[in-house]
């Protein structure tokens, strides 16, 4: 078994593996606690499939008991799980196409839960409809991208992975409140994640361009 890998090396990994992004600020912060977590996992002998699997779980949970006040806690490991699992997939040495596949497979499964359960919040189905369509969109022009040969991390938009859950947090708060919210939220939700999609369209589409000379 390979000797786990240091922060330092975890840190040239990460950057290589997304076009060479500069790791300062917010995302080096999320990065050190992300690895120090993974060192803990690692010891309970978790792999990085597992790690995407839970976020599944997780999200499943989540809707289970969308009802109740649990729903917060499942949305957050939810997305804490999908959050982490390539960190330890690096740190691991355990970086294959399967899971890169899995991974991609689970997070829009997980989305559509995540948004489903909007639904039921009270959120109207039109606005929830475009928010996760537009979603898609954004993924999938990035994974299409990818497949293409175009490895830049791209524009960071308005509405990632952790923007959309957390709209979906603050329909759950609210609710706890007895604040009705959930429309509101979706229409705002769905305008920025159009805004969104449209911006890593821009971004690739002269990259795009270029890969096909």
């Amino acid at each position: 078994m390979k000797q786990v890998m240091n922060r330092s090396d975890f840190f040239q990994q990460w950057s290589s593996l997304h076009g060479n992004a500069k790791i300062t600020g917010v995302v080096r912060a999320w990065l050190a606690i992300s690895y120090k977590t993974c060192r803990i996992l690692l010891k309970l002998r978790l792999t990085p499939n597992s790690l995407t699997l839970l976020s599944l779980i997780f999200a499943a949970l989540y809707l289970n008991y969308i009802a109740t006040d649990w729903a917060i806690a499942f949305l957050v490991l939810s997305l804490m799980a999908d959050g982490i699992d390539g960190t330890l997939a690096i740190i691991s040495h355990r970086i294959t196409r399967f899971g890169a596949a899995l991974d991609s497979i689970v997070d829009r499964v997980v989305e559509a839960l995540w948004v489903i359960g909007l639904y039921q919040l009270g959120a109207p189905l039109i606005w929830v409809l475009i928010a996760w369509v537009a979603s898609f969109t954004q993924e999938y022009l990035r994974a299409r991208a990818g497949g293409l040969g175009v490895h830049e991390i791209g524009v960071v938009t308005i509405s990632e992975r952790p923007i959309r859950a957390s709209m979906i947090f603050i329909v759950l708060v609210g609710r706890s409140f007895d604040i009705q919210i959930a429309e509101s939220i979706s229409i705002i939700w769905a305008a920025i994640q159009v805004i969104s999609a449209f911006a890593v369209l821009r971004f690739l589409r002269p990259l795009l361009r270029q890969s096909q000379r």
